[in-house]
């Protein structure tokens, strides 16, 4: 067949090469389809008369010759398959890098998939276990509307299979069984290993499609909650698209199919990992080999942790005493600065080289304005003075806006007071001007400060009775005079 001829794809080409080139190295399962390409051609280059069937037959020919240097293999073909409505669903995770916080990062990317539809939904991780597991199944079925019928195709997860048996009998996890007794659905298992991964091609296909189209180039993101909201309002966008040549598109088929699906339960399955353990002398949790920090009162004591995917929640009985975000790998402390502050107003020394104070200003949980009223208040007062003076004031984040504290210590320092009295009253004047409308006329009165001695004396009135008479102690003792 003779090479077509596309004259305005010329000035394009070496865009598109250099996309090409760049998936080189970039991670395998995100690399530019062609209708990724055109979008960017389209968004960076200006390119508005290039049809989709040119680019991607520019990108077949291309692909080939520059893949080839890197030793790429074709991809093996696919069985077409047939499902009734609401029977089945698939659920894998799968590998996605992202930007997070400015490092590249591998995160879990969590997939279910309904057969019939092929309606999907997607919720990254940064675990992949079972607490990871429970909750990507809670918030895909609450997205998808209900629970398959019939069964849910997965690998040999460690998160719900011990031990594989022989054929296809599993010993599954307890925890698992719970949770799916719960929902109502039977778990079918692929055979282990390469040759199983064809009984759930739906949902392999399904990740491989979902990152080269909305993750390419790799998403840049400062949260993971950032980042589910990218995947939430791609898996949206993508109910406008049709699978193969079916003359309906993946949303219309799902709106017929989510009205066959098993209602959900009235209360969801509680997917947290619940542990009790004890709080060591340094008011620290160990969980699942990382360290968190609880206020110092609970040392020795044994609390109630619940585990989830991102969060690690501690519990003196019902109340909550910490909560930090879930660290990743081991060997982690993840501290808050305000669990210690009881024991720094006793050992002052301790917090120059504290751990959570490192934290807390890689945080910027601890700002320009507290370390300034620090070198003021040991300028003024001595190290160990001074620094109990901060932790006066850092303790005022307990019951007070955090901007309001800030405003208060801003205030205190510009008339040169290091007093924990004086921020305590600028950070309630800066609560009450936020919460109250502010006359115009009173616009020069706001930000007057108002030093702590001077308004105890002002709010007491003048006293104008006249002198006491001691004259009923000289009739009481019989030397009134006639």
């Amino acid at each position: 067949m003779p090479e077509r001829i596309a004259p305005r794809l010329e000035a394009f080409k070496g865009a598109i090469d250099e996309m090409l080139r760049s998936d080189l190295d970039a991670p395998k399962k995100q690399r530019h389809t062609a209708r990724r390409i055109l979008a960017r051609l389209v968004d960076e280059h200006g390119a508005t008369d290039l049809s989709y069937s040119t680019v991607r037959d520019y990108v077949g020919k291309r692909r080939s010759q520059i893949l080839a240097e890197a030793g790429k293999p074709l991809e093996l073909g696919y069985v077409p398959q047939t499902h009734p409505p609401a029977a089945e669903g698939e659920v894998d995770f799968h590998d996605l890098w992202v930007i997070l916080a400015g490092v590249k990062t591998k995160t879990m990317l969590f997939t279910m998939r309904l057969s019939y539809s092929a309606r999907a939904v997607h919720r990254a991780f940064l675990t992949e276990g079972q607490e990871a597991f429970l909750e990507g199944h809670v918030y895909g079925f609450e997205r998808l509307g209900g629970v398959p019928v019939d069964k849910v195709r997965y690998d040999n997860l460690n998160s719900a299979v011990k031990k594989v048996l022989f054929g296809r009998s599993r010993q599954e996890n307890e925890r698992w069984i719970a949770f799916r007794s719960h929902y109502g659905f039977e778990a079918w298992y692929c055979q282990p290993g390469h040759e199983g991964s064809h009984e759930k091609g739906g949902v392999e296909g399904e990740g491989g499609r979902f990152r080269r189209n909305h993750c390419v180039p790799m998403p840049v993101v400062d949260s993971i909650d950032e980042l589910n909201a990218l995947l939430q309002a791609a898996d949206d966008a993508d109910d406008a698209r049709r699978v193969g040549n079916r003359s309906t598109s993946v949303g219309q088929d799902w709106a017929f199919e989510k009205t066959l699906l098993r209602p959900l339960p009235a209360e969801s399955f509680d997917t947290a990992l619940t542990l009790t353990p004890r709080v060591d002398r340094y008011a620290q949790v160990a969980v699942r080999c990382n360290q968190y920090s609880v206020p110092a009162r609970f040392i020795g004591h044994r609390l109630r942790v619940k585990l989830s995917a991102s969060a690690v929640v501690v519990y003196h009985r019902t109340t909550v005493v910490a909560r930090h975000q879930r660290a990743v790998g081991k060997g982690a402390k993840v501290l808050d600065l305000d669990h210690y502050l009881e024991i720094l107003l006793r050992k002052p020394g301790a917090l120059p080289g504290a751990t959570a104070l490192a934290q807390a200003r890689a945080a910027k949980v601890f700002t320009a304005e507290h370390e300034a009223f620090w070198v003021a208040a040991r300028k003024a007062h001595g190290d160990a003075r001074g620094t109990r003076m901060l932790v006066e004031v850092l303790l005022l984040h307990r019951h007070m806006d955090r901007r309001d504290v800030l405003a208060g210590i801003t205030a205190a320092l510009s008339v040169g007071s290091t007093s924990p009295d004086v921020v305590a009253l600028e950070a309630r004047k800066a609560t009450e001007r936020r919460g109250a409308t502010t006359d115009p006329d009173d616009a020069n009165t706001c930000g007057r400060v108002v030093v702590l001695a001077e308004h105890r004396s002002a709010a007491v009135p003048a006293d104008t009775r006249p002198l006491p008479s001691v004259q009923q102690y000289d009739v009481l003792l019989g030397r009134e005079t006639s």
